[in-house]
């Protein structure tokens, strides 16, 4: 795995759904995600390579990883085409992609440049994946993941 060395901010995405679809009173936190290592999956609704690529990536990790103890959020940065990219399109893609973890809907706030999880993690787009160790380090960072090599570095840890 490519070495990032950035400490994992805290979430700062404020509205999300739960696993099972159900809007949340209060925010995700990383702790909330488990005491292992974390997938952290960025998308738009609109965005072709995320559901060309970025989602079928992230169902073969969690089909792989769930059960070990790897947590997992996706969350829709709203950078660019906030009228189809909504907060009603989370529910949509879960049941879409048959994955049950919370989805964060991170839209951009009054004078910001990006929105909060693009700015915290210096994401560049999306299908977006940062990995975050169970020491808290963003170990990885990029559009292209590949599952069988980061399933294999988790089966070594």
């Amino acid at each position: 795995m490519a070495d990032v060395e950035q400490f994992a901010p805290e979430l700062r995405v404020r509205e999300w759904i739960g696993a099972d679809g159900k809007q949340l009173d209060t925010p995700i936190t990383l702790s909330d995600l488990g005491l292992g290592p974390k997938i952290l999956f960025a998308f738009q609704h609109w965005c072709r390579g995320c559901h060309l690529h970025g989602f079928p990536t992230l169902q073969r990790l969690h089909a792989d990883l769930a059960k070990r103890g790897v947590g997992f959020a996706v969350i829709q940065t709203v950078f660019e085409g906030e009228q189809e990219n909504t907060f009603e399109k989370l529910r949509t893609n879960q049941l879409k992609y048959g994955l049950p973890v919370p989805f964060g809907h991170d839209p951009l706030m009054e004078g910001a440049r990006l929105p909060t999880f693009m700015e915290d993690y210096r994401t560049r787009g999306t299908p977006w994946f940062s990995v975050i160790d169970a020491g808290g380090t963003v170990v990885f960072s990029d559009f292209h993941l590949d599952a069988d090599k980061l399933v294999a570095h988790l089966d070594r840890d």
